[in-house]
């Protein structure tokens, strides 16, 4: 159960901060719970497909560097540490800015009120693909997320080179973020506001924490 466990700490140190995504899919959920569904599923979908890249090249990595080993894992340690000390710089409450309300929308004539009833039930249909689409790909551009695999993956490459071993982290990884993401959306359609600044700054704070905690372990024994 190891390599899940780590993989279930790595994929939460990844997912628990929350940051401009988390904000979206929490006004998504409050919009339209099917579709914020959609969207959890394709973040969680981008960190499983990092860690999985990296999964597969991380232990190539580290046996061809084994001589250096340790000074790999001080490296990939730093590179962690300095992701959660700028996470964590960044963790203050601000304030935020008042909703602003949407206008009405006029009332459809009797004329074109049947097309519009359809039109209406074909873009709900394509919504949740679309929102899956557009959550994968916004949260694919993020480097952060792939370097922090890439720096977890190299450090671990010894207990990652065998498949059981690397598809339990996997899972773990993918397990852990689908359902933090699938909690924002329960949250964000049961609260029917956003989520205060002090809730999202402890949720920076637990998920850096954790990268950190996670850097400091893998960094020991120091060379």
């Amino acid at each position: 159960m190891t390599p899940a466990l780590a993989g279930a700490a790595a994929g939460l140190g990844v997912a628990m901060p929350m940051g401009a995504m988390s904000v979206l899919l929490l006004q998504e959920a409050m919009r339209h719970r099917r579709t914020a569904v959609a969207a959890a599923t394709g973040i969680a979908v981008v960190d499983l497909g990092y860690a999985a890249l990296a999964t597969a090249v991380g232990p190539w990595v580290a046996s061809h560097v084994f001589a250096v080993e340790a000074w790999v894992r001080l490296a990939s340690a730093a590179i962690l540490l300095a992701i959660a000390a700028h996470g964590l710089a960044g963790a203050r409450p601000k304030a935020a800015a008042p909703p602003v309300a949407d206008p009405p929308d006029p009332a459809p004539s009797s004329a074109s009120a049947s097309a519009s009833a359809g039109a209406t039930r074909t873009a709900t249909d394509l919504r949740p693909a679309k929102a899956f689409a557009r959550y994968v790909a916004l949260t694919a551009i993020n480097p952060t997320t792939a370097l922090y695999f890439a720096a977890l993956t190299t450090a671990q490459g010894a207990s990652l080179r065998t498949g059981p071993a690397g598809a339990a982290f996997l899972v773990g990884v993918g397990a852990a973020s689908l359902l933090w993401q699938q909690a924002l959306v329960a949250l964000g359609s049961l609260a029917g506001a956003r989520i205060s600044a002090t809730a999202r700054v402890w949720t920076f704070r637990l998920g850096y924490g954790l990268v950190a905690a996670y850097a400091v372990k893998i960094a020991l024994p120091l060379p």
